[in-house]
């Protein structure tokens, strides 16, 4: 899969931008707060149909406009599709996929492909459960519809139990009412725990092997699922904690409650680890997203790099590009370091000032 075209208008800074972009590599560098990351972020929220740094649409819309608009064209195997977005402040985003207006994320995600990696990665091992479990229901719902449909329902019932419990603090007999939202919150939270039970099995399985050619074989990385209920005990965990939910008005139990555990020689590595440590397991496991896309679907997805060369060392980006070589790679940097001259060849360069871009002579 890759990019061929993206064009922007109103997108935070970015104004009259219309690209063609390289099936390989595109680089976009500059000073800081020119624009790049911005680019980025338009391909993402295509792909996921939200932003990977904000969750408030409008921020997305230039400060001094009412309105922005972005179309991308991509192409899979033989088939090539249109992505338009367009956000309107103080409205929701709308997003079509070949001119036909989608309803529901699920009808977007699988259409554009993607795996980012940018500096702010260390929050998926240094943050809490929240950022954790988003990245598990980011990647499955770009490889799965029934997932996020699942995903979909389970808040949608886990919201109407919620609101439950809190009448029922004020009316007690409607307690009776319950189980009707207990048993589709068990059905909808038993396949979202399996489905993450297997894509961390998965995952783990192929991050070790990354992660202990990242560090010369010294360091074995485990990533372990802990779901807050097995598909065996969700309903009795539901029953046994009912009395506690109606007094707090929220639903204490399910998977909205997982996490994931990631170590390093079997050191907790969000608790113990090195800064140094924390980012190569987020590499390493953002490597292996790639790996697990690719098995799932037949589609290599296109590798967004925001700034990551700054932080990691030499070895380790020689190893990133070695390893992200046959994708679509679109990457940001400050300036075109010497690093990229050495490791990439065949790239088209932009420069990034101001939010318009210039093409320059590739590599």
């Amino acid at each position: 899969m890759y990019i061929e075209s993206i064009s922007a208008e109103g997108f935070r800074n970015l104004y009259g931008i219309d690209l063609k972009l390289n099936k390989g590599i595109n680089i976009f560098y500059g000073n800081n707060a020119q624009g790049k990351t911005n680019i980025l972020e338009t391909v993402y929220v295509c792909g996921t149909g939200r932003s990977h740094r904000t969750r408030i649409d409008s921020r997305l819309v230039n400060f001094n406009g009412s309105e922005c608009h972005v179309r991308i064209f991509c192409v899979k195997g033989s088939r090539k599709d249109r992505i338009d977005l367009h956000i309107k402040k103080d409205e929701r985003k709308g997003i079509a996929v070949n001119g036909i207006p989608i309803k529901k994320s699920s009808e977007l995600f699988g259409t554009l492909l993607t795996v980012i990696f940018s500096p702010e990665d260390l929050g998926l091992v240094k943050d809490g459960p929240s950022e954790r479990r988003r990245f598990m229901d980011m990647e499955l719902c770009q490889m799965s519809n029934v997932y996020c449909y699942d995903l979909q329902q389970y808040y949608k019932v886990l919201k109407q139990r919620n609101s439950l419990l809190k009448n029922i603090q004020k009316n007690p007999s409607l307690k009776e009412t319950i189980f009707v939202w207990d048993n589709q919150l068990e059905e909808y939270g038993k396949r979202l725990i399996s489905a993450r039970r297997n894509f961390i099995s998965k995952l783990n399985d192929i991050s070790a092997i990354k992660h202990k050619k990242i560090t010369g074989e010294g360091e074995i990385l485990k990533i372990e699922y802990k779901p807050d209920c097995k598909e065996d005990n969700f309903h009795s965990k539901l029953l046994s904690s009912i009395e506690r939910d109606i007094m707090y008005g929220t639903t204490s139990q399910g998977p909205h409650k997982d996490d994931i555990i990631f170590t390093v020689n079997d050191c907790d590595v969000k608790l113990f680890g090195s800064q140094g440590q924390q980012r190569t397991v987020s590499l390493s496991t953002r490597l292996a997203e790639i790996d697990i896309i690719e098995n799932e679907t037949g589609e290599k997805p296109v590798v967004l790099l925001d700034d990551v060369f700054s932080e990691l060392d030499e070895s380790r980006q020689k190893f990133l590009l070695e390893s992200i070589k046959d994708t679509q790679i679109i990457l940001t940097c400050t300036g075109v370091e010497d690093v990229v001259k050495k490791y990439i060849k065949n790239a088209s360069i932009f420069y990034v000032e101001n939010g318009k871009v210039i093409k320059k002579t590739c590599v």
